[in-house]
């Protein structure tokens, strides 16, 4: 096997030798695949871990929560690692980690083994990821590169779809430990792929940052760690005096070093911050943090409204949404074909356009005894938003990137995303729960005006000391009658009790989701704030002089 030969400009596209650039995309896709799929499939399995696992739901959330933080971290890290050292031996590394971690997550008897898995499991998602990006960018011509992306695109939309449904499927009949281990064929054939198809690209000689990579390292650790688990620490004290804030302020400070330490060393940084100073890289960030943050701002608080307020099972909820997904992935590769022939800033602001209005239909529609099918039909629209969204704004992000930090840009641009997931998360359930406190004593003090008069008071003080999830919607549970409130009312106390807190859920959503519209309307600004470059442009190289870097 021929090896990648070092260059100091930027070079040309790989030579396939005389094979279609469409070759490597089966083992990209797969590798991604299995990356987005795994992001999903676990949730619908936390009751199982809790029990068959002896786990406090707090560590079962852990087994999601080690998986995105050891992701997110390193993707700076791991795209500076394809350009030094060439795609895909990374990808390879990364598809080999994820495999042998799946089998292991499967063999874990115990929540700590399982954790220590996901979290190793995330460190070869994150060796993987920005290849995927950087190989279609130096492979693709660019009349094609739309197109690639488009098809790169598509998976996230199947793996959605196929995430939640497949997870269902496979806790009930076959066990939970067949989420992981489903894994182990698609990486198998993965593997083949990339051994049969993927080309060795060149790469650039250079010295690799390692006060970079620290920064880095810590920075992002510091940051996703404070603001993904603030909420499990109520945002107060972690351990002893160190609170969450401290971490969080901790993480930022860090990052800043990191930014002035890559400015101080110009081209040889891990991050290169000349990158930025192409106006569409740095607005498709903006752009790409959005997204991920609306995703996880209309799913997390939707998927309780469905569960606990209308009380659907876990697999029927997945499959209000499981329209969107299928569409989004027929969607995905016409929007990137499309992005070869206009300006893809311009399916970038549709996409997000048609997000706002669907965020909007669903606070209209979202009340405790809405149909399933008004639901379901907005979701279908959210597929289409979705679909136009993922590879237009990709082939934006890459579009005016030199191909010596086409692995640079990738990984920043999927760190982005990756945040804007971790900071939605965050916000959301801090802004779920803060409604949550106003809107169920609203709820409960109409309900209780349907109540007579010596039922009110003591029915407002034992809806206020009881966990409302443990009876809402079909979970079977039903309201403690408080002391002192006449058995003939009983029956009625309840079903105030279920009506005011299924009403304080649905208000407490939708106003939820309104954050998610405002940060929508920020993507759409960034959209149509970028240039409209027309598709197949000869974008000038940066090559700019650099100084020279500091050793150290």
């Amino acid at each position: 096997m021929s090896h990648p030969t070092a260059t100091t400009g930027p070079p040309a596209l790989a030579d396939l030798h005389g094979r279609s650039p469409w070759s490597v995309l089966p083992p990209l896709c797969l590798g991604f695949f299995m990356i987005m799929l795994d992001t999903t499939i676990v949730n619908i399995a936390v009751p199982t871990l809790v029990r068959e696992l002896d786990a406090s739901i707090a560590a079962v959330g852990w087994v999601n929560s080690a998986y995105l933080l050891s992701f997110a971290v390193l993707l700076l890290v791991t795209g500076r690692l394809g350009d030094r050292f060439g795609p895909r031996p990374v990808f390879i590394v990364g598809l080999v980690v994820f495999t042998v971690t799946s089998v292991a997550c499967g063999l874990a008897d115990s929540i700590g083994l399982l954790i220590a898995a996901r979290a190793v499991q995330g460190v070869g998602a994150a060796l993987m990821t920005p290849q995927t990006m950087s190989m279609i960018t130096r492979v693709f011509p660019p009349a094609k590169r739309g197109a690639a992306m488009g098809v790169w695109g598509a998976v996230a939309g199947v793996a959605t779809i196929t995430g939640p449904v497949l997870g269902g499927l496979l806790v009930e009949t076959a066990g939970w430990e067949y989420i992981f281990f489903i894994n182990v064929p698609v990486g198998l054939v993965a593997l083949w792929f990339a051994f049969r198809n993927l080309p060795v690209l060149a790469t650039h000689a250079r010295t690799f940052d390692l006060v970079g990579v620290a920064l880095s390292v810590v920075g992002m650790f510091l940051l996703v760690f404070g603001l993904q688990e603030g909420d499990a620490y109520a945002w107060g004290a972690i351990v002893g005096p160190v609170t969450v804030w401290m971490i969080i302020v901790a993480g930022a400070l860090v990052l800043a070093a990191f930014v002035w330490w890559q400015h101080r060393i110009g081209d040889e940084a891990l991050l290169p911050l000349r990158l930025f100073h192409v106006r569409n890289f740095s607005l498709s960030n903006v752009a790409g943090f959005a997204v991920t943050f609306a995703m996880t701002g209309i799913f997390f608080p939707f998927t309780i409204y469905l569960q606990l307020v209308l009380g659907l099972s876990p697999l029927r909820a997945a499959l209000v949404g499981a329209g969107g997904s299928l569409v989004s992935g027929f969607v995905a590769p016409v929007a990137g074909r499309l992005s070869d022939r206009v300006p893809a800033k311009w399916v970038v602001a549709t996409g997000f356009a048609i997000l706002v209005v669907v965020v909007t239909w669903l606070v209209a529609v979202i009340e405790p005894e809405a149909s399933v099918w008004h639901l379901v039909w907005p979701m279908t629209l959210f597929g289409v938003g979705t679909g136009l969204l993922f590879s237009p704004l990709a082939a934006a992000a890459t579009a005016g990137l030199d191909q010596r930090t086409a692995g640079a840009g990738a990984g920043a641009f999927n760190t982005t995303r990756q945040i804007g997931g971790v900071v939605g998360s965050a916000a959301v359930v801090a802004m779920l729960t803060s409604r949550l406190s106003a809107t169920i004593p609203a709820a409960a003090a109409d309900a209780a005006g349907s109540l007579p008069a010596a039922a009110r008071q003591p029915f407002l003080d034992g809806l206020a000391k009881v966990d409302a999830s443990q009876f809402s919607g079909g979970s079977g549970a039903t309201f403690p009658v408080p002391p002192g409130v006449p058995a003939q009312l009983a029956e009625q106390v309840r079903s105030a009790a279920l009506q005011a807190v299924h009403s304080g859920f649905a208000t407490a959503v939708g106003q939820t989701l309104l954050l998610t519209a405002a940060v929508l309307v920020v993507g759409l600004v960034a959209a149509l704030a970028m240039n409209a470059i027309r598709p197949h442009a000869h974008v000038v190289p940066l090559e700019a002089p650099s100084r020279e870097p500091v050793t150290s």
